[in-house]
């Protein structure tokens, strides 16, 4: 049996997921990112309804038909583009998604963007800003490192996409995060 589950977006998701399961005897045998693989093991109706009773609070759903999967499967995978130590080969998001979920790009684009609001690309350049917000606040590497390992052309045109998003150039970002300490999203 195998579950998906929405908005199940990082290493930190899977850890609560897998914790919640264990606090409730049930065993998985694999948790990836959106989905929970439990073998020749099924849910009954109680522990499913159980299940979805302690994960909605923390901001998790069960998704039961094909198309919400497919949206989740495309978040999925562009955010573990973006989580890619270093992207040194310019991979086309459209190419790679098609490859990668088995559908026309432009069935994919057109399903997200009714469900969603937003195009996979203005998604995929929302995880990427957030991507250079982690290495401007770790310090660690440069602007053009950063441009480099997101694949961007050039740092000038990383920096132009992040104030748009942000309103902030990188420079700005950075000196803000110095100037204020950052503040628990369950503290703000």
């Amino acid at each position: 049996m195998k579950i998906y589950i929405k908005n199940m977006v990082c290493d930190r998701c899977r850890y609560v997921i897998k914790n919640i399961l264990l606090e409730m005897g049930i065993q998985p045998v694999s948790i990836m990112l959106g989905e929970v693989e439990f073998g020749d093991q099924d849910l009954d109706d109680h522990q499913l309804q159980a299940f979805c009773e302690k994960i909605e609070p923390l901001g998790f759903e069960l998704i039961s038909d094909k198309k919400s999967r497919l949206i989740e499967n495309i978040k999925k995978h562009v955010i573990a583009l973006m989580q890619q130590p270093e992207n040194t080969e310019k991979v086309k998001l459209s190419d790679y998604l098609s490859k990668q979920l088995f559908h026309d790009y432009t069935y994919l684009s057109n399903l997200f963007s009714s469900v969603e609001g937003i195009t996979i690309e203005q998604f995929s350049i929302n995880q990427k800003t957030e991507k250079v917000k982690e290495f401007l606040i770790y310090d660690e590497i440069s602007l053009t490192e950063i441009a480099y390992r997101l694949g961007y052309s050039s740092v000038a045109h990383l920096s132009r996409q992040f104030k748009k998003v942000t309103g902030h150039t990188p420079s700005e970002f950075k000196s803000l995060r110095d100037s204020r300490q950052r503040k628990s999203l369950d503290k703000a």
